[in-house]
């Protein structure tokens, strides 16, 4: 798959907000040596959202939520599984837990009790296309998680030791993530419906890989992508985000980075690519556990597609709880299992769509059947009002339920400023979200049945070759 990135220039008053809604558009001020700064959002009840693009490249978003007396920060790299060279393979994973074990400045103790003597909790997470490390703290101690996040991200050393005692760690992540039967369903089921792309590699490698990677070629991974026009920063809470631009500074500079230094922010990415071919048909793996793990989907919609509204209203009613398609047919009526949903994913080239069910074995046809058919029944009727109305009331709820803490504020401005490269607010999504109709359902529904080619089943009973 061939990737091409456009570069957004520091500074480039014509891109900051492309794609955006026009009234979320706001003219940048320069601030010469300083990078550009613009208003993003700006509500009756004190949010603010200001994204600043310093010289350097380096982007820092923040969201201010009055009354908050917290902050969730995240440095993100826009560097994902998707983008290993050959031989790589779940390095960029293995990177983000090397970052947890030591700095020129910091032992790996010293950077967890950093934030065990304040209450605060750090993580992070790889992605097929960007990492995140993130920090959630009480305000007064904003200092020092982007202090020690910005040293993780610039000044981690890799020790050698360090390195090989990781490896056995993440072998035996990978080992605990096959042993159970549904993360392996549904890591199958990736690679077979975006099978031919990068995306269908698993993001934590493969054992034998991570067994050969050498510490020198991950070290020269490490440098070659943790630059500062990698770097998205977002912060959400109690904050101010002139101070959050300051500290940013402050930190990239006691780590040998100029701030100040010209460069071209990182790449929104954007790709030309052969599609995917998804591997169509039934792939079994014999298991020798008591359920069946049954997943049947295939393509789906790219993260910017504008049917994306229609997804998560579909995902509602088809499988998205206890009054959904799926669950009231195969559980309530039927009995045939305990666990049934639908879900979907996507990415900037490509997305995936699937229903998933656990059953014992003599019942995996029956309920494959029954998804296919619920999914089918959609296409073919669409919704009356009052489900349209009871699902896209659910969606609704979800959505503000979903973005009343500090951490998913703080995720949602580095998937907008990764992804899209717009910010949409709450009350914009959920005019789109009720704007969907019956037959923006019924058509998704459709092209969704006519790619639901491919079903993996992880259980008893298998009898195709194991992988």
């Amino acid at each position: 798959m061939t990737v091409v990135d456009l570069p957004l220039k520091a500074g480039d008053p014509s891109e900051l907000d492309s794609g955006a809604d026009a009234r979320l558009r706001a003219s940048p001020t320069p601030d010469p040596g300083r990078g550009f700064t613009h208003v993003v959002h700006d509500d009756a009840e004190g949010d603010v959202i200001t994204r600043t693009v310093l010289p350097c490249g380096t982007r820092v978003l923040t969201e201010r939520m009055p009354g908050q007396r917290s902050v969730s920060v995240g440095f993100w790299a826009s560097l994902g599984s998707r983008d290993e060279a050959p031989g790589m393979l779940g390095s960029t994973h293995f990177l983000e837990h090397l970052l947890f074990k030591g700095t020129s400045r910091r032992s790996a103790l010293e950077i967890a009790e950093a934030f065990d003597r304040v209450g605060g909790e750090s993580n992070a997470f790889t992605s097929h296309e960007h990492t995140c490390y993130h920090a959630r703290v009480l305000s007064e101690q904003l200092p020092m998680a982007v202090d020690v996040l910005a040293d993780m991200f610039t000044g981690a050393v890799l020790d050698p030791e360090e390195f090989d005692r990781e490896r056995g760690v993440i072998l035996e992540e990978i080992a605990m993530d096959r042993d159970d039967p549904m993360d392996y369903a549904f890591e199958q089921f990736n690679a077979e419906v975006l099978h031919g792309s990068a995306l269908a590699r698993p993001i934590a490698g493969t054992p034998e890989e991570i067994r050969s990677v050498t510490r020198d070629a991950v070290w020269r991974h490490y440098r070659g992508a943790y630059r500062p026009e990698n770097l998205v920063v977002t912060v959400a809470g109690g904050l101010e985000h002139e101070n959050v631009v300051r500290l940013v500074r402050e930190s990239l500079s006691r780590a040998g980075w100029d701030p100040d230094e010209p460069a071209a922010a990182g790449a929104r990415r954007r790709t030309l690519a052969v599609a995917p071919t998804p591997l169509v048909g039934t792939h079994t793996f014999e298991r020798p556990v008591e359920q069946a793990h049954v997943v049947l989907g295939g393509s789906g919609l790219p993260v910017g597609d504008e049917r994306r509204f229609a997804m998560t209203v579909l995902n509602a009613a088809l499988g998205g709880g206890m009054s959904s398609r799926l669950f009231h047919t195969i559980r309530e009526q039927k009995g045939l299992a305990y666990s049934t949903f639908s879900f979907s994913g996507s990415y900037s080239d490509a997305g995936f769509f699937g229903m998933y069910a656990g059953c014992t074995g003599e019942r995996v046809e029956q309920v494959s059947r029954l998804m296919r058919e619920e999914l089918d029944r959609l296409a073919q009727d669409g919704m009356d009002s009052a489900e349209l109305a009871k699902v896209e009331g659910q969606v609704s709820g979800a959505t503000v339920l979903a973005l009343e803490d500090t951490g998913s504020r703080m995720s949602r401005l580095g998937s907008a400023e990764l992804k899209t490269g717009y910010f949409m607010d709450v009350d914009e999504s959920l005019r789109r979200i009720r704007a969907v109709t019956s037959e923006d359902v019924q058509q998704l529904a459709a092209q969704l049945g006519q790619h639901a080619t491919v079903r993996t089943v992880v259980g008893p009973g298998a009898s195709a070759p194991q992988d």
